[in-house]
């Protein structure tokens, strides 16, 4: 039957069930439009964030907001069949880890977010571990706080700003706040809170008595926001907001969660498998079903957007690094790659130790980029190869890191993903140095993908298994090493002395 929108606006067709999956990064806000039967993509749109960088990296959080409206009118314009505000029948949000928001008794942000990749805060970590040792953090919370994580960031606001300190009122992270402004309530999930150095993926409940070591006179339980599970609605489309994003009131709105949780959900991500992430950060990690704690604080035990658990180890240099060295050498991008792939004899005898913004792992925020072994023979080529497998022993570094926990990492698929998922030199070097097949996803969006899963569970009680089969979410192309097994160990054990 024809159904009328307004005066005259008559649609022929039924509604298309279509969920709306929004990945909120450090660099832009990215909004995926997908079928919800098939997985098609009916739309995407993209809308940058102000840049920022470390040691002081911070955002406004209504830059956020702003992206999202303009991201999301860019996916329906985007879209190659007329999409109506109708059409969206449940939306979620997957936003960067561990940032700080802190609002006021009106609920405003009482300042700019601190980012993960802000070390300002580098000290109040340390401080944090001398009052409580690192084996009991990781039995506490499942992590060792480095700089990233959010405790660090209030306590380092109440060192630094105890005016605004004294004012707070709520103490959210990205993606809590953007569903704040999408439903006017403040929840947040499991996996974003497992990032934040205070709730426990182990016990489901927030550690007050780590929080007290920030403020032991605050009634912490009133500031922090309501932990969902996995499969709960944040709540529905305020007014405000679907005049802000042009869809329909009431739209259901799913808990949502961090940006390396959605990765997991938009690569169906199992048991056995390992995922590497390159982009402004690089990530390795996995899914199991038993929380992990590591007191050496190479590895985050942080839970998944399923119930399950998702350690990880995180780093903070890796797209920039090659970006960076690309600049020094004055070539483009393209080029650049063509170098690295070039070199005949590899690196030769050069190392580089990537450590461009300091680094979160290992935890030397005030470390500087070295690079070793420079000789006569040393060539353009080489130094180009040199900064790709630097940045690649590092994640490798994590992943051994994840196997000493206990963490299954040989038995299923070996994935890339990230803005160097699109690199031909991350891809080779990659598959080269671990000495493995690499998956590289036919999706570039993981993260909106995973949000738009979370959505999609909601919308149609499917389980996520369904929706990951269903979109064909797992497969991809397979790359395979380039280089011997000596030469690849080689390259690692000239990293290892390096970074030492």
């Amino acid at each position: 039957m024809p159904r009328s929108v307004g005066i005259l606006k008559v649609r022929y067709r039924d509604p298309i069930p279509i969920v709306a999956g929004i990945d909120s990064s450090t660099q832009s806000t990215k909004v995926e439009l997908r079928d919800t039967d098939t997985g098609r993509v009916a739309g995407f749109g993209r809308a940058p964030h102000p840049p920022t960088t470390s040691p002081r990296s911070e955002q406004n959080p209504w830059a956020w907001w702003a992206a999202l409206k303009d991201a999301m009118a860019m996916a329906f314009a985007s879209s190659d069949a007329p999409l109506a505000r109708d059409d969206v029948v449940a939306l979620s949000v997957a936003a960067q880890q561990h940032g700080l928001v802190v609002l006021d008794k009106n609920q405003s942000p009482l300042r700019d977010a601190k980012l993960w990749n802000d070390t300002e805060s580098a000290d109040d970590a340390l401080q944090l571990v001398q009052q409580l040792s690192a084996e009991a953090w990781a039995q506490s919370c499942g992590s060792v706080p480095v700089a990233a994580f959010t405790i660090t960031k209030l306590a380092w606001l109440k060192r630094r700003e105890p005016q605004i300190f004294a004012e707070i009122n709520h103490v959210l992270l990205p993606h809590d706040w953007l569903n704040f402004q999408l439903t006017g309530r403040l929840v947040t999930d499991r996996g974003d809170a497992s990032g934040t150095g205070y709730w426990s993926p182990l016990r489901g409940e927030y550690q007050r008595d780590l929080l007290a070591m920030v403020d032991p006179t605050l009634e912490w339980d009133h500031l922090l926001p309501d932990v969902l599970g996995p499969c709960d609605q944040a709540g529905e489309l305020t007014t405000v907001a679907a005049e802000h994003l042009g869809l329909r009131r009431g739209t259901p709105v799913a808990v949502g969660t961090g940006d390396n949780m959605a990765g997991a959900l938009g690569l169906g991500l199992g048991p056995g498998d390992v995922a590497v992430s390159i982009g402004t950060s690089g990530t390795v990690f996995s899914t199991c079903r038993s929380s992990v704690s590591d007191p050496s604080g190479l590895v985050a035990g942080f839970a998944d957007a399923t119930g399950n658990y998702l350690p990880l180890v995180c780093t903070l240099n890796a797209t920039q690094v090659t970006d960076a060295v690309a600049r020094l050498l004055a070539v483009e991008r393209e080029e650049f790659e063509h170098l690295a792939l070039a070199s005949t004899h590899g690196s030769g005898s050069l190392t580089l130790v990537p450590y461009f913004g300091g680094e979160r792992t290992p935890n030397r925020p005030e470390a500087t980029g070295t690079l070793y072994g420079m000789t006569l023979a040393s060539s353009r080529e080489m130094i180009a190869r040199a900064a790709f497998e630097g940045v690649v022993c590092g994640l490798l570094d994590g992943l051994d890191a994840l196997s000493s926990v206990g963490v299954p990492t040989t038995s299923g698929k070996f994935l890339l993903i990230g803005g160097g998922a699109k690199s031909a030199a991350y891809r080779q070097v990659l598959a080269s140095l671990a000495m493995r097949e690499v998956t590289v996803p036919m999706n570039d969006e993981i993260v909106a993908t995973g949000a738009a899963v979370q959505a999609a569970i909601l919308a149609t009680s499917c389980k996520v298994d369904e929706i990951t089969d269903r979109w064909g979410l797992r497969t991809g192309t397979v790359v395979e090493p380039s280089s011997s097994a000596e030469d690849a160990l080689r390259v690692r054990q000239r990293y290892i002395q390096a970074r030492a």
